[in-house]
């Protein structure tokens, strides 16, 4: 019987690739672990209207941890569209299987780390070594939103005189999204934040916020954040509005050591600190909750590579080692994250994005390549 039950959802698109290539290292790794595999993505939305089917929920139930490749989303209109016929105007409405698991699951700390290897061409600078902390279940994406705005949430708005203004342009023609934060969410995020800095002797937590502009939810959040950073001396709290951080993050990318922020300011900086190690397919990250967790590499499905066996498959290799970590595997996490360097460092073998368009070895390339440096790792 193996040690681990992983839960396998390659999803859409090249998810499928870079999944393939990374089971190819696991094995060479002889890492101990049964592949379940999952339903989810919008093959199932098109055939069931459901892209995280029930039957994928049980196998979560009843596994360690998930591994994800990628999905596919759409607007409303185009997800309604490609609908199958017998489906089509029956109420359903498409939503995000990977947000859905990050609620349903209370997958509350997405992790990113961005960490510029020695020998990428595409690093911005070879001294960046950053990790983003993104409140993962509430703030912009938690989902509650209306089109067209219905009279009765309008009523309950004008509480609020700035709302009166909208009923002007009818309400037919108003889309409301919300961001909504707790004071719970906050502090467990910003708490995340400073005990990985504490832990692995990071100088700094950088708070990325608006609470000038948003000033009761952006203001909330400050709040919790220095109240939580009383707790941790040894760690300088710092903070920067999400338009300034962009914009420091360019100039002075090594001066940050860890950063925090709600749901959709951290999607956006940990995408711009993506592009500044080399990109996506460099990039990893995890949801993590109290007891469970799924990882993922932060790039989509990329329609337009798929089977032609082009992708990096990187960002999903370094995504492992964070599953690896989190399973308590840290010897094994550090084994693939030297495999993955040396095979960086040493620069024969890499994907399109990093050796240009026409000169790049395949996904299965780069796969072979990482499985030979992890053996020698192993059987030395």
């Amino acid at each position: 019987m193996a040690k681990y039950k992983i839960a396998w959802m390659p999803g859409d698109g090249v998810g499928v690739d870079v999944m393939d290539a990374t089971r190819i290292v696991l094995d060479a790794m002889n890492f101990d672990a049964e592949y379940i595999h999952a339903d989810i993505g919008w093959e199932f939305w098109c055939k069931e209207g459901n892209p995280l089917p029930d039957r994928t929920i049980d196998v979560l139930r009843n596994t360690d941890c998930g591994l994800f490749g990628a999905i596919t989303s759409k607007p409303r209109d185009e997800a309604h569209a490609e609908l199958a016929p017998e489906l089509q105007d029956t109420g359903l409405v498409y939503f995000s299987p990977i947000v859905k698991l990050r609620q349903m699951f209370n997958l509350h700390t997405n992790m990113r780390p961005c960490k510029a290897y020695p020998g990428n061409p595409l690093n911005y600078r070879d001294d960046i070594d950053l990790v983003v902390f993104r409140e993962n279940t509430e703030g912009m994406y938690g989902g509650v939103e209306w089109f067209p705005l219905p009279e009765k949430i309008y009523d309950a708005l004008c509480d609020n005189p700035k709302m009166v203004k909208w009923k002007d342009k009818g309400l037919e023609n108003v889309a409301l999204s919300t961001r909504i934060m707790s004071r719970q969410g906050c502090e467990n995020i910003c708490r995340r934040a400073f005990e990985y800095a504490a832990a692995n002797n990071r100088k700094s937590v950088t708070l990325v916020e608006k609470p000038n502009v948003l000033r009761e939810t952006g203001g909330l959040m400050t709040r919790t954040f220095r109240e939580v950073a009383k707790e941790y001396p040894g760690v300088e709290p710092w903070e920067a509005n999400i338009d300034a951080i962009c914009m420091w993050m360019i100039k002075n990318p090594q001066d940050y050591d860890v950063l925090v922020a709600e749901n959709m300011f951290g999607d956006i900086i940990s995408d711009l600190a993506a592009g500044l190690i080399g990109g996506l397919g460099f990039a990893s990250s995890a949801n993590i909750g109290d007891t469970y967790a799924v990882f993922e590499p932060t790039h989509g499905s990329a329609p337009k590579y798929v089977g032609k066996n082009v992708v990096n498959p990187m960002a999903m290799m370094f995504t492992a080692k964070l599953m690896l970590d989190w399973l308590g595997e840290k010897e094994a996490g550090t084994r693939l994250e030297n495999a993955l360097a040396a095979v960086i460092a040493e620069g024969k073998i890499g994907t399109y994005d990093v050796k240009g368009r026409g000169n790049g070895d395949s996904t299965m390339d780069v796969a072979e390549e990482v499985a030979r440096k992890v053996s020698e790792t192993v059987n030395a």
